[in-house]
This record gives C-alpha cells, sequence and structure tokens, in this order.
C-alpha cells in the first residue's frame, strides 16, 4: 500500500492499529467461515487497491461510506439556516379561488400580523424581504393579495380563454359585412 501525500504519523499509527483490528476480526471470521473471510479479503483488497490506484474512485468511495449527517454537515455550516415560522393558518390560493378578492381580503383581515407574516413566508411572497418588517398589517394583506392574485394570473395568456375578447374600437365601429377600408 503507498503513503498518501500529507499523511502524518500519527495518521499512519492509527490506520496501522485499525488494519491489525480488521486483520484479527478476519482471522476469528476464518475460523468458523473460511469461504466468507476469503470472500471478503479478495473484495476489501480489489477495493483498497482500486481507490489507491483511483483518486476519483477513493472520493466516491469515501463519499459513500460517510454517514448522511457527516455530508450534510459542512453545508449546513456554510450558510445557516434562518429559524423557520409556523405555516399559513389558510391557503390563500384557495381562497381566492373560492371567493374572490373580498373573501380572500376578509379572511386576512381576520388574523393576526405573526399569521399574516407566516402566510407571506410560507409562499416567498416577500421578494424585496420588506413585508416580513412590516407593523402594518393591512399593508401585510396587500402583499399577499397582490403576490396571490400575480401568480394565479401567471401563465394566463397560454390557457384556453372562457369568453371572447373585446373588439377594438375600429372593428366595434363598422358594422357587420362592411368593409371600412373603403
Amino acid at each position: 500500500m503507498t503513503e498518501q501525500s500529507g499523511s502524518r504519523p500519527d495518521d499512519n499509527g492509527l490506520l496501522n492499529a485499525r488494519v491489525r483490528e480488521a486483520e484479527e476480526a478476519l482471522t476469528k471470521l476464518g475460523a468458523s467461515d473460511p469461504e466468507l473471510a476469503a470472500t471478503l479479503v479478495g473484495v476489501l483488497a480489489v477495493v483498497a487497491s482500486e481507490a489507491a490506484r483511483t483518486t476519483r474512485f477513493a472520493r466516491a468511495l469515501a463519499k459513500a461510506l460517510t454517514s448522511p449527517d457527516a455530508q450534510t454537515a459542512p453545508r449546513s455550516a456554510e450558510r445557516p439556516r434562518r429559524s423557520r415560522r409556523a405555516p399559513g393558518v389558510i391557503d390563500p390560493f384557495a381562497v381566492l379561488a373560492e371567493s374572490g378578492e373580498t373573501g380572500l381580503r376578509s379572511s386576512l383581515s381576520e388574523l393576526g400580523l405573526e399569521q399574516l407574516r407566516d402566510i407571506v413566508s410560507e409562499h416567498g411572497m416577500d421578494h424585496d424581504r420588506l413585508a416580513l418588517k412590516w407593523k402594518d398589517p393591512q399593508r401585510v394583506v396587500d402583499r399577499i393579495v397582490e403576490r396571490v392574485e400575480s401568480r394565479t394570473a401567471k401563465g394566463a395568456a397560454f390557457r384556453g380563454r372562457t369568453e371572447q375578447p373585446a373588439l377594438r374600437d375600429e372593428e366595434a365601429a363598422a358594422p357587420a359585412g362592411e368593409d371600412s377600408s373603403l
């Protein structure tokens, strides 16, 4: 086995101790099940040989063998998450669909400021990072209604139309069947 660059003498001592432990465990296993012990020795030899030969394989093997907690620890250390708010007490999109803007405003006006902030946070309606700082509940209600209507209308151009579009002024002025260009 080749020594990796950057390893310290302490690391080698620990490695040698772990290799001796593995050797003892395999020897004990060999006494009761020699076939399984021989298979494990073969597998470990191939894996260790390939990891020593290929850096990419060694990294992939190390990643696969680390616990899920250890894999997510560096990510959380890079960017700590803010405390989560409680989920909103109502779904503003469902309320708008059922009772329109008036019903949505009525339902929202019955809620406290913190409950309104929960809705804003849950649905990502604080794009400018201001709404959660507002002290006036009516401003927060206005933001929720504005964002819900905006998101509900998004993509309407690609959905089927339920009513005929209004005629343009020049089309409305000309009687049907007559050509206004004459």
